[in-house]
């Protein structure tokens, strides 16, 4: 259930940033913004890196993504969400530095994000107790 929440607030999330910057979106990627959060989610709780690590794989995370959408989506399928054609150093106008530091950036309201909705939402989780400080308590878990 939690994977579900954390999905369909990336899905969304992601959509948002689409239409606010792009003024469109496209369905699959918005199953792109749900997987993604889910990955950063799993990263962030199972490694406990330095935010900066943890960002740094964010935008790893993405940038995959990214690609086998693409790959997917506007190369094999032909529907053309999107082109990094005209991007320095795109792949296969796929994924591109200049983006990829973008999705670095966005790691870290997506981390702080997660963060929150482990305090609020999942708060009978080891995680939220890792990060509150109390790691595991005084009740024996």
């Amino acid at each position: 259930m939690k994977y579900a929440v954390v999905y369909s607030v990336g899905a969304l999330s992601y959509g948002g940033i689409e239409l606010l910057f792009r003024g469109r979106t496209h369905w699959t990627m918005l199953l792109a913004g749900g997987l993604c959060l889910v990955l950063i989610y799993i990263f962030d709780s199972k490694m406990h890196q330095s935010l900066w690590k943890t960002c740094i794989m964010g935008g790893a995370v993405i940038t995959t993504v990214e690609f086998v959408a693409g790959i997917i989506v506007n190369m094999l399928l032909g529907w053309n969400v999107w082109s990094y054609s005209s991007m320095s150093y795109n792949l296969y106008g796929q994924i591109c530095p200049l983006f990829t530091l973008f999705w670095v950036g966005l790691t870290l309201p997506a981390v702080l994000l997660c963060r929150l909705m482990d305090r609020t939402l999942f708060s009978n989780s080891k995680r939220s107790e890792n990060f509150a400080g109390n790691k595991g308590g005084g009740d024996g878990k």
